[in-house]
């Protein structure tokens, strides 16, 4: 009697939901087909919520019994196909293969795996919710969904029709589907398939690992010694290539365990949706009240961000170019459907590379994908067999595809190799890393290739004190012009922007630097500055989050100047015999740098005030590399005072008021009479405009 209530509490959820009507032109598409199959597969699509609230019965049986509950459906819609003759050529009942996916579980922590969690219920059959970030995945196979089987004795009864057939269930290996030590239960002779209608589906692995395992990638020294495991998803059929390296995702699934080469603890994929970020609520009363003082000008207020950025690592008034560079990088950061040009790559020339490492670190974990590469890992991804032992090639992601969307610190530039700074440039350029998987290697019959995005920027130090340096060291015959020939040029040229932090360099004070280092002894956990006190880290945390939120426009007078300050800073850097040393992609910074100050400034037009930011970044970048121009801009351009009063900041403004108007000079005077250009445009898509 209580099975037959929840077939009918079925059959009604099924005909209110519309899940009728979809199994009927399900049936519909396997009948016009003409062909036979083992097995007939169905997705019906379930809210746990309205199933309870119809019957409770059949809600508990969903929620606790999954496998019991699609017996239900799988009754109900055996009798829906006979009685409205929707399939002529299904036979039996178990030639029915129901697939419940639900739509969400119960807000309740029994409904909720965590991977942090010890034990893990995974002898349950049910289902739990579990949230994670791909970090590898399998190429994709075929599985058994379902097989028929015939009695090997020609006179039994149970040699003919469909009573034989065996349905691939949640947890179950290859071989418990099909196999050839099955019996006849009427007469004890072996089963022989019917291979002819066998029912192959896909099948893929990924391995994901729970957010509150990612400290282990950010380089907090203060971390205790500690140990993770990644958790193996399978996705069958529809729900194959749903899932990406490097995204978050939630799961709703059955955890199952396979036995491979060892024990290991898996689930079942249900149901897939991609995570979602909180939307950020606004900034500290700190940082609104300092946005308040400083509205009257376009560049005070980050010119105090940067000067009370990471006051617990730096002093304040320290660093402030690079602190400026690393702050509109981090709000270049996004989620990970961003638009690949909106990173902002940094490599830092420094002769301090203790000081600066802290700094990097500091700031990288602001942001929730900030990945401080380990150097026994591998930066982008590679290939291996996977521990399943499905066949398939196992992708592992690297440290470039788990930044997705945010930052990859690689620390000092001259510890990788040759061969992996080639692979590092060629990932800047191009945005993208190709993966070749051998077929002969990994027993395939063909070579395969796989192309993934980079959607993460990457940020780096190179050691001026080091010894091979030192041996190399140039002198070089152009102003401003400096000594890089420890990297290779191309791959410096493949950062954006590129920071002088040498001891010979205005971002270097030394008695400051010593001063904090001093009492940092003294005070290894104290707050040092007020400014510490007034401006937290959760306080950048939260400022940092609301400037990535905000949607950007570009006003016409930002689009000229940088359209201006382009073709002539090209212009006066080409010369006939290796032609322009202004790559194309110079465009895409400034665009991107330009956007970065606007963010950073809380605003939602870009002005011309923040082109001018941007123009000047990658002017001191541009002079490290290959000399001045008539634009000829000062290493200490962005800061060439010491901050400590109102009155130096509008000494700061007048300064950067003299540089635009030059700015306008060059632009009138290097650059071309007319061209036609475009840049994106973030609500526009691209827009033409012509020089002056």
């Amino acid at each position: 009697m209580e099975t037959l209530q929840m077939k009918e509490a079925a059959l009604v959820y099924l005909d209110r939901s519309g899940g009728l009507q979809k199994f009927i032109d399900d049936c519909k598409s396997y009948n016009d087909s003409k062909q036979s199959y083992a097995v007939y597969r169905f997705s019906i699509l379930i809210d746990p919520c309205d199933v309870v609230e119809l019957d409770a019965d059949l809600g508990n049986h969903i929620l606790h019994h999954p496998l019991k509950a699609a017996r239900v459906f799988q009754s109900v819609c055996f009798v829906a196909v006979k009685t409205l003759s929707l399939i002529g050529q299904l036979q039996t009942e178990t030639q029915i293969n129901i697939v419940l996916k639900l739509t969400h579980l119960p807000a309740l922590p029994s409904y909720t795996l965590d991977l942090c969690e010890f034990p893990l219920n995974y002898a349950s059959q049910r289902f739990y919710m579990m949230q994670g970030i791909v970090i590898a995945m399998t190429t994709i196979t075929k599985y058994t969904q379902g097989a028929r089987f015939l009695c090997s004795d020609g006179v039994c009864p149970l040699s003919k029709g469909f009573q034989y057939v065996r349905v691939h269930v949640p947890g179950a290996t290859e071989s418990a589907t099909v196999r050839n030590d099955f019996l006849c239960s009427l007469c004890s002779s072996s089963l022989q398939e019917d291979r002819k209608f066998r029912v192959l589906g896909d099948k893929q692995i990924v391995e994901i690992i729970t957010t509150k395992m990612f400290h282990a990638f950010q380089g907090d020294s203060k971390n205790q010694p500690f140990r993770f495991q990644s958790l193996g998803i399978f996705l069958r059929d529809e729900l194959v290539n749903k899932m990406k390296i490097g995204n978050e995702y939630k799961i709703i699934g059955i955890p199952v365990c396979v036995k491979t080469s060892q024990t290991a603890l898996c689930v079942e994929a249900n149901n897939i949706t991609p995570h979602t970020a909180k939307v950020p609520l606004g900034i500290s009363d700190n940082f609104r009240r300092l946005l308040s003082l400083t509205s009257s000008s376009c560049w005070k207020f980050t010119a105090m961000l940067a000067n009370v950025f990471a006051s617990q690592i730096v002093a304040p008034g320290t660093y402030n170019l690079l602190k400026l560079c690393l702050l509109m990088s981090l709000v270049q950061t996004r989620d990970c459907n961003r638009e690949r040009e909106d990173c902002l790559d940094i490599l830092v020339i420094t002769s301090d590379t203790l000081l600066v490492d802290r700094l990097l670190n500091f700031s990288m974990n602001l942001v929730s994908r900030g990945i401080r590469h380990p150097v026994c890992t591998e930066v982008f991804p590679t290939v291996s067999r996977n521990k399943y032992g499905t066949g398939a090639v196992s992708i592992q992601a690297g440290s470039a595809l788990l930044a997705k969307g945010g930052i990859c610190f690689i620390g000092d530039l001259t510890s990788h190799k040759k061969d992996k700074l080639e692979q590092l440039q060629s990932a800047l350029e191009s945005r993208s890393v190709t993966v070749f998987i051998p077929g002969k290697k990994f027993g395939d019959d063909f070579d395969q290739q796989m192309t993934f995005p980079i959607q993460c920027s990457f940020w780096s130090f190179v050691d001026m004190d080091s010894s091979s340096r030192r041996n190399v060291q140039k002198t070089s015959t152009l102003i401003g012009q400096m000594d890089c020939s420890l990297i290779p040029a191309n791959l410096a040229e493949a950062f954006g922007l590129l920071i002088n932090c040498s001891e010979a360099s205005p971002c270097h004070p030394l008695l400051p630097t010593v001063q904090h280092t001093l009492k940092k002894a003294v005070e290894p956990e104290g707050l040092l500055y007020l400014a510490s006190k007034q401006f937290t880290t959760e306080d950048f945390e939260k400022l940092l989050a609301f400037a990535k939120s905000l949607n950007m426009e570009f006003s016409l007078e930002a689009e000229r100047m940088i359209h201006g300050y382009y073709l002539a800073s090209r212009r006066i850097r080409t010369d006939s015999i290796h032609g322009s040393k202004l790559s194309a992609s110079a465009l895409k910074y400034l665009v991107s740098l330009s956007e970065a100050h606007a963010r950073l400034s809380l605003r939602t037009t870009v002005l011309r005030e923040d082109a001018l930011i941007a123009a000047l970044l990658l002017e001191i970048s541009l002079t490290l590399r290959y000399g001045a121009t008539p634009f000829c801009v000062a290493p200490n351009a962005l800061f060439p005072f010491e901050l400590y009063n109102e009155e130096y900041l509008e000494q700061r403004d007048l300064y950067l008021t003299q540089c635009q108007q030059q700015l306008q000079q060059f632009i009138a005077t290097c650059g071309p009479g007319t061209t036609v250009f475009s840049i994106p445009n973030k609500k526009k898509g691209k827009i033409t405009f012509h020089a002056p």
